[in-house]
């Protein structure tokens, strides 16, 4: 991790069982909040609200297993240990790690997949939500439209066997980051030069392109799997949960987010930010202003 991005937290590798070993940034005071970040990130991605964040909570800001220097095990049959409800699990292990046995949460991208998932299979830890710039994984695959694809390549990309995508990320890793992130609406401008460094470190990290797809693979097959019998148990999100996108992102254009939601929670609400997909190093002021009144109630 860049010194310079984060100079007041403390970075340490938790374990979070299996030998697995989950990297985070933490520091502040107050309630819990555990931070999750997107692909092809890592948790460098709240260098930019960190510090206004760290007045009102105890940050935890976590690497998802396969990214950052987190731990990056093989995906197993049918990618399973890639599976939200495994990475959520992780994330439910180093938050009672830090005694943390209730918390808040905000996650962006992959990293909002895994906070539905936690908040499913653990509401009673978490305590209100904010996901960024994601409707529900089901919902998306299940709505794909041309102009989705061919936005979203990476999704259909990823997910084909291996070797090729891996093959392909690591002839250039970092290539392929500047690629995915400056593609966006936004190009390259809004980020800062040691954040997108720390990235092209990362995807450099051995076993970083495997674990990249097998989260993918696992978001193609087992966690839909996981989704439906959700729905078909009538099994709803229930925690207050808010939801963040970005105006001038794919999601907007593709999906009705808030109504996507509200298929499948009981107690949710959003809006646009004027930004595109990357919300946190887009748009660090209007995040603020929106989340921090909700993730300080209740």
């Amino acid at each position: 991790m860049h010194p310079e991005l984060f100079p007041e937290f403390r970075s340490e590798l938790i374990p979070a069982g299996d030998g697995i070993f989950i990297h985070a940034l933490t520091g502040g005071q107050g309630p819990a909040l555990l931070l999750l970040h997107g692909h092809p990130q890592t948790s460098a991605i709240w260098h930019k609200v960190a510090p206004e964040l760290a007045r009102h909570f105890t940050l935890v800001m976590a690497d998802l297993r396969g990214y950052g220097d987190s731990s990056k095990p093989n995906g197993g049959a049918r990618s399973a240990d890639y599976s939200k409800r495994v990475m959520a699990r992780d994330m439910l292990q180093v938050m009672q790690h830090f005694g943390h046995e209730r918390f808040k949460v905000m996650a962006h991208d992959r990293g909002a997949r895994v906070a539905h998932r936690l908040a499913l299979d653990h509401a009673g830890s978490v305590e209100r939500m904010v996901l960024l710039d994601i409707a529900p994984t089901l919902a998306m695959y299940a709505n794909t439209t041309d102009e989705f694809a061919r936005a979203y390549w990476h999704w259909f990309f990823l997910i084909q066997k291996s070797p090729l995508p891996e093959r392909l990320i690591n002839a250039n890793p970092a290539a392929y980051v500047r690629d995915v992130i400056g593609g966006r609406s936004a190009g390259l401008a809004p980020f800062d030069l040691r954040a997108l460094a720390e990235y092209e470190r990362c995807m450099a990290l051995p076993g970083a392109a495997q674990a990249l797809c097998e989260d993918y693979r696992a978001s193609a097959d087992i966690d839909l799997e996981h989704d439906r019998d959700d729905i078909e148990a009538g099994h709803l999100l229930d925690v207050p949960t808010l939801v963040l996108w970005g105006e001038q992102g794919v999601v907007h254009r593709c999906f009705d987010p808030l109504k996507e939601w509200q298929n499948v929670a009981t107690n949710v609400q959003g809006h646009t930010l004027p930004c595109g997909h990357y919300i946190a190093e887009e748009a660090p002021g209007p995040l603020l202003e929106a989340a921090l009144p909700f993730l300080r109630g209740g």
